[in-house]
């Protein structure tokens, strides 16, 4: 998450330099921690926070657990890792529901801290889960604050309740204790109310969102918090926690540019944990919140968790399995191409999703030149070809390869280039379909041929690359995690190696034009 590169930036570099020695001294310990405390300092961690932490970290690495150990830096790491998990709120706290609904869920926060926003987010990610939920519009002081709502609530689809027009008009207590009693009678699960905020903490809306509490008695009063207002996090959440107390915490905007000492603050100050982060503007845009996987983030471990079970979400498995019949029997088609390449959209932004590798905090000049576009592009040519076309590009001569380079508004020799990749895309795929090791096009050869019986070959598939060239090891450790049982570690990510730049161009080429 872009919130916390620069935090990421300084960690991994003190870390780099840490690994180069190899017992540790006590001055090398303070060294460490002193850079670690700046680096907190610098993302506007509460300095509370920053104090505790750091003596934490330093206690430990001074103890026997560094001392012992076979690689002191990594044990350091582990420490580092350890505590980041600490002061995110250890264990991840799901939603607590009613055991006789509706479950009545409370937002609360600022004005402009992204509660209408988060509210649409939460009713279209229950709605997933199988729950009916009612939006109800509490919001009676901002301007076209409830029209806001009903605009979302369509967007995501849920129903809700505003009786009153707002903009200074209505009783939103009443709105309220209305909309928990119209949940009831329509039989909706789960109640999300969304109530007003202000530039700043004031008497007046805490008087307010306490009102609508004591009314409704919610099972969840979710504290949602803009994670780009730094120092300020911690004098509001305490304002709120004061004034009208709440049970979770939403970080909202982590995509932006913010230093991310409200994440690393909020949750370490008041107690209470952090359930949700939302990650961008659009609706599909929110995550449960998991301490230890943040925790990798920062420190550029990865998050290979969370990057598979958006991938589950996405891809449909008897699609899957069809695809891989399709690859063994040499049938798949640019028509398939197309439907992979939408699968993969499902989940979102190639960016994001290759910043959970681990490592990839090293490459993020490559990962910005990187041009999602390129899918549009390459979805444009395919579906300017005909339904013949896609199934068999051999037939594409000059004539009609001009024709769809016209219709997708590209070039011939963008349409070229895509079905020259797409025929060694399939070659690849399909070497890896009957259990071999592909040849990476700009990677050199990767392996021998299928049913190789040579001692280098069954030293590599039990035990991987030995190679000293990164790019080549990263290829051929692919290779053979896919050809590898079911058994295996999925998306052939094995050891966690971060990709090369040179699988990060290959993935771009067989997307796009490259």
């Amino acid at each position: 998450m872009a919130t916390f590169g620069t935090l990421s930036d300084r960690l991994t570099e003190t870390f780099r330099n840490l690994r180069k020695k190899g017992q540790l001294t006590p001055a090398d310990v303070d060294g460490t921690v002193r850079e670690i405390r700046r680096a907190l300092l610098d993302a506007d961690v509460a300095l509370p926070v920053v104090k505790e932490f750091t003596a934490a970290v330093r206690e430990r690495a001074l103890g026997d657990e560094v001392n012992r150990a076979l690689n002191p830096a990594q044990q350091v790491v582990q420490i580092v890792n350890d505590e980041l998990v600490g002061i995110l709120g250890g264990q991840q706290r799901r939603l607590q529901f009613a055991k006789n609904p509706p479950t009545v869920i409370m937002l609360a926060g600022l004005q402009g801290s992204g509660k209408t926003t988060f509210a649409g987010k939460l009713a279209k990610m229950l709605e997933k889960d199988g729950h009916t939920p009612l939006l109800v519009a509490c919001d009676l002081q901002r301007p076209n604050a409830v029209d806001q709502l009903q605009v979302v609530a369509e967007r995501a689809g849920a129903a809700i309740y505003a009786p009153e027009p707002g903009n200074g008009v209505g009783d939103p207590v009443k709105v309220a204790r209305d909309g928990v009693a119209y949940a009831t009678r329509q039989q909706h699960d789960i109640v999300i109310i969304d109530t007003a905020g202000r530039l700043g903490v004031d008497a007046e809306l805490m008087k307010q969102a306490a009102d609508i509490r004591t009314a409704t008695q919610p099972d969840e009063v979710l504290f949602v918090i803009d994670a780009m207002i730094g120092q300020d996090a911690v004098n509001t959440a305490k304002a709120f926690q004061d004034g009208v107390d709440f049970t979770g915490v939403v970080l909202s905007k982590l995509d932006g540019d913010a230093r991310g000492g409200a994440a690393l603050s909020v949750a370490s100050v008041t107690g209470r944990p952090i359930i949700f982060a939302s990650t961008g503007e659009g609706l599909d845009d929110v995550e449960p919140f998991y301490p230890d996987r943040m925790a990798s983030r920062i420190l550029d471990l990865g998050d290979i968790l969370t990057l598979i079970e958006q991938a589950q979400q996405a891809f449909d498995e008897a699609e899957a399995m069809k695809v891989a019949e399709k690859l063994a029997t040499e049938t798949f088609t640019l028509e398939d191409f197309l439907e992979q390449m939408q699968q993969m959209k499902k989940m979102g932004s190639m960016k994001k999703m290759l910043g959970m590798l681990p490592g990839m905090g090293s490459m993020k000049q490559q990962l910005e030149d990187f041009d999602e576009r390129e899918i549009d592009r390459t979805e444009a040519i395919i579906r300017s070809m005909t339904l013949v076309e896609r199934r068999n590009p051999k037939i594409l001569n000059g004539s009609r390869r001009l024709r769809i380079a016209r219709g997708s508004g590209m070039t011939v020799t963008d349409v070229n280039q895509l079905v020259q990749r797409f025929d060694q895309a399939a070659k690849m795929m399909k070497t890896v379909a009957r259990g071999g090791v592909p040849n990476i096009p700009g990677m050199g050869p990767v392996g021998g041929k299928p049913g190789a019986s040579s001692k280098r070959g069954k030293q590599q598939k039990a035990k991987g690359s030995r190679s000293g060239n990164p790019a080549k090891r990263a290829a051929e450790n692919a290779g053979i995690a896919a050809a590898a049982p079911a058994t295996g570690s999925g998306f052939g990510l094995g050891g966690q190696k971060a990709p090369s730049e040179a699988d990060l161009a290959e993935l771009q080429k067989m997307l796009g034009r490259g």
